[in-house]
């Protein structure tokens, strides 16, 4: 039998005890009133006065000590941690010996007691009464020694989040980030709406989605792989400004800043154009960057990123050059560009379109040099079929990327609104998926229909939150800020 499994026999005797003396050691309530140990600790002076008056606390017992007839607890609710001092001469002999020989680490606990400072001036309760409120059975890892292999790390999170008060600690400034974000674009006039998670067709960008079926209407669906198609719809409806923040579902890798399941932050403004959603995005990016630091720059590994405006800017073709050494890329053939791709260790699929190529090169080369924020300009009309062509070069579309620690923060650009457009663009999908290309997207005619009764000219943007977070946190790996990513099972 292992170590824990012989504590777990343990536990389970001093449950028994708990019954024999009528003790429920899973109570539906607490029997006393409480108050949060931070605000405890925060008048602890006032509270421990000449006549202090007993109050209630509750938490999980994080440390046991002492010996014969007195007893130090550390309790943890969550806010704070406090010391409980368990006395013999305190307490009645049964109540007393119950309590010491039943509570473990890792216990839940309600404490009534009156507040002292010891004479170490450690604030402490001194108990008059006590109740358990849940007993654990398996003990919790060592602090320092319990819960090194990160796999279990990622399975057990709710042990993580206890022994490592920085997971808890970004997973608290995640939350903050998407509240601020929340609130930037309800003060700013958007509109936050739903959409549907289950689609008949999966559309928006080029993935591989998630399928299921519904027995009822004994349809396929698949779950959204983006928010964009619906979005824009509410936009011919009438609805100005719209956004959603919502799970996104990509059958697909999983990497250092890829999880199959992500939160994902899409909006759009009627009337806007590239230049108004720049200015935009610099001070929404800059006002997230503040929630955390309290100024406008973050620490990034090695390198300090500042999102005060203006950022700078470069054109998708000129990094190439720049980075990539690819020269004139409007001259170059597609097995050129498949003979550079090669040499940067990539492997570019047989229907991977000339842009494609382009961008996977500037994915892999160009990216990781771009660390102070910069806005990357007008792509290669082959790899965004939902974007506006620019009347100066059909080629390309008007579209930009916001990088920043080497990480695409923000991918936006002018929405295409010309139906017939649209339909020549789903149509070139459609060859691409016939050569093999699963990501390509599909004929939406319901989408197309609604163009043709009209869209406004309007601007749009996704943020995916994971990346952010990974970024404003200094956290290198997507599955730091998940609080549970998507994992194997263990065989």
């Amino acid at each position: 039998m292992s170590a824990g499994e012989e504590i777990r026999k343990e536990r389970i005797k001093k449950l028994e005890k708990l019954a024999e003396n009528k003790i429920n050691p899973y109570p539906a309530k607490v029997d006393f009133a409480r108050t949060e140990i931070a605000e405890v600790k925060a008048n602890f002076k006032k509270l421990a006065s000449k006549k202090p008056k007993p109050i209630g606390i509750v938490g999980r017992v994080l440390a046991k000590r002492g010996h014969g007839g007195i007893m130090f607890l550390d309790v943890y609710d969550g806010t704070e941690k406090l010391q409980v001092l368990a006395a013999e001469d305190k307490l009645e002999k049964e109540t007393y010996s119950l309590l010491q020989e039943t509570i473990d680490v890792g216990d839940f606990i309600a404490v009534w007691g009156k507040p002292f400072y010891t004479k170490r001036k450690e604030p402490t309760i001194v108990v008059e009464k006590w109740q358990m409120l849940s007993k654990s059975l398996r003990p919790l890892p060592e602090k320092w020694h319990g819960l090194v292999d990160v796999e279990e790390r990622f399975r057990k999170r709710y042990l993580d989040i206890l022994m490592n008060g920085e997971v808890k600690g970004k997973a608290i400034v995640r939350s903050k980030i998407i509240s601020a974000l929340r609130s930037f674009l309800d003060n700013e006039g958007f509109l936050e709406v739903e959409t549907p998670v289950l689609q008949t067709l999966a559309g928006g960008t080029s993935a591989r989605p998630f399928k299921t079926h519904h027995n009822t209407l004994d349809i396929d669906l698949n779950l959204r792989i983006a928010l964009e198609i619906h979005l824009k719809q509410l936009l011919v409806g009438g609805l100005p400004k719209v956004y959603e923040m919502g799970r996104i579902f990509r059958n697909e890798g999983i990497d250092a800043t890829h999880n199959p399941e992500f939160t994902m932050l899409e909006a759009y403004a009627a009337y806007w154009d590239e230049e108004q959603l720049m200015k935009f995005i610099e001070k929404l990016t800059g006002e997230l960057a503040k929630t955390v630091s309290g100024n406008k720059a973050v620490v990034f590994g090695e390198n300090k990123i500042s999102f005060k405006p203006p950022f700078k800017r470069i054109n998708f073709f000129d990094a190439l050059e720049r980075y990539a050494m690819i020269m004139d890329y409007g001259k170059k053939t597609r097995d050129e560009l498949v003979t550079i791709a090669l040499r940067f260790g990539l492997n570019p699929e047989p229907h991977d379109s000339k842009g494609k190529i382009a961008d996977k090169i500037f994915a892999k080369v160009c990216r990781p040099k771009l660390i102070n924020p910069t806005f990357v300009m007008n792509y290669p009309a082959d790899i965004l079929p939902l974007a506006k062509r620019s009347e100066k070069d059909p080629g390309t579309v008007i579209a930009f990327q916001l990088i920043a620690g080497g990480i695409e923060l923000v991918k936006a650009f002018n929405e295409l609104n010309d139906p017939i457009d649209q339909r020549e663009r789903f149509k070139k999908e459609l060859e691409n998926k016939e050569k093999g290309d699963y990501e390509a997207q599909p004929m939406d005619e319901e989408f197309i229909e609604a163009l043709e009764y009209g869209m406004p000219p309007a601007a749009g943007f996704g943020i995916g939150i994971d990346r952010l977070v990974m970024l404003l946190t200094n956290t290198d790996n997507v599955k730091e800020i998940i609080l549970f990513p998507t994992m194997k099972p263990k065989s």
